[in-house]
């Protein structure tokens, strides 16, 4: 299409459960689907392929919003939306972008520049443990994924981190449905690329392997953090699941430093 006004973007890796359920929610709407794939060896390329999206081949990231960015600055759309493969956009999201759209798509040049929102947050709804989680912190986990084209990038410093936008940001009605743990052998697949990661991180900020670090990663963070979602955001609210993420993220902490201290055993 030479003037696409609305570009689906995502970076994948052996998505073959989720691609589809992904982006036949955004086939009423998207005129270009630009995937970044890492080095997939299921069918992930290949249902890409039933939904006429450009495929970029590339290595698979430990960081892979190095993907993502990729994949955002291939594409050609007036809005572009940045999905994961586990998101699904769902009906009054859907009508939300067509309608921002319409509002932008006979914009000039110079209109657009002064344009408000350049971009917006999507809030999510996370499935873990066999439901849609409503507090600890996991609702309505807005996340920055539509943006008006040139006005946002990400800093790819981190898995979790947020676009920076040049302008204001809004609200988008309507929401993500993220299936990123429909099993929790899934999420602790997930937890064991995250936790690696966070590893390579503290050593890369010269975090010690001592004492005091391990009281600080072992136990404190661990308990600040379950204190934080299950009590303070209302885990308790969802009940076992509310709990069991809330333990986990707390874990998160001890396992990434216990990945450190096997770091700096490995260089001794």
């Amino acid at each position: 299409m030479a003037n696409p006004l609305i570009s689906v973007v995502l970076a994948t890796h052996n998505e073959e459960a989720n691609l589809k359920k992904c982006l036949d929610s955004v086939a009423s709407f998207a005129d270009e689907i630009i995937i970044v794939d890492g080095e997939s060896i299921d069918q992930t390329i290949a249902i890409a392929h039933q939904f006429n999206a450009k495929v970029i081949k590339t290595t698979n990231k430990a960081n892979f919003h190095i993907n993502k960015q990729m994949a955002m600055d291939e594409a050609k759309g007036l809005l572009v939306l940045q999905l994961d493969a586990d998101e699904v956009v769902d009906d009054h999201l859907a009508n939300f972008i067509k309608k921002t759209t319409l509002e932008i798509k006979n914009q000039t040049e110079e209109e657009l520049l002064k344009f408000q929102p350049k971009a917006w947050n999507l809030k999510r709804k996370n499935y873990f443990l066999g439901k849609f989680l409503t507090k600890g912190g996991q609702y309505p986990d807005p996340v920055i994924r539509l943006y008006i084209n040139g006005f946002a990038k990400l800093p790819q410093r981190d898995v979790h981190e947020q676009m920076w936008v040049d302008g204001e940001v809004g609200m988008a009605t309507g929401h993500l449905l993220h299936y990123s743990n429909p099993t929790f052998s899934d999420y602790l697949r997930k937890f064991n690329t995250y936790t690696s990661f966070k590893a390579e991180q503290l050593k890369d900020a010269k975090v010690p392997v001592n004492f005091v670090s391990l009281v600080e990663y072992g136990v404190y963070k661990p308990l600040l953090t379950f204190g934080s979602l299950f009590l303070r955001h209302k885990g308790f609210a969802d009940g076992l699941a509310g709990f069991v993420f809330a333990v986990m993220s707390g874990v998160y902490w001890q396992i990434s430093y216990l990945k450190l201290w096997e770091i700096h055993e490995r260089k001794n």
